[in-house]
């Protein structure tokens, strides 16, 4: 449902793993910017915070990289009486 709304919302995989990439690019400059303005803990609080996005865009990716793949509409699987959700080939 998340991955029917976000693709009808315009978002296509292309733009989470954009996501994902720049969450690791900002988990670095966050990190090295708080490390010199605060202790080496906290820095590495906030960067590893900053990090943890990346995978979930990653996932998010996959999921509408699939659902792209599978062109087909989860309402019409649903519809026509097959519960067993989208069968990619």
């Amino acid at each position: 449902m998340i991955v029917r709304k976000l693709h009808e919302a315009g978002v296509q995989s292309e733009h989470a793993y954009l996501a994902a990439f720049g969450s690791i690019g900002l988990s670095l400059a966050s990190w090295l910017a708080s490390n010199k303005q605060e202790n080496l803990e906290r820095a590495d609080r906030w960067g590893i915070f900053v990090g943890e996005w990346a995978p979930t865009f990653f996932a998010l990716g996959l999921a509408l990289a699939n659902y792209e793949k599978s062109g087909l509409s989860l309402d019409t699987l649903y519809t026509s009486g097959d519960t067993r959700g989208p069968v990619t080939a």
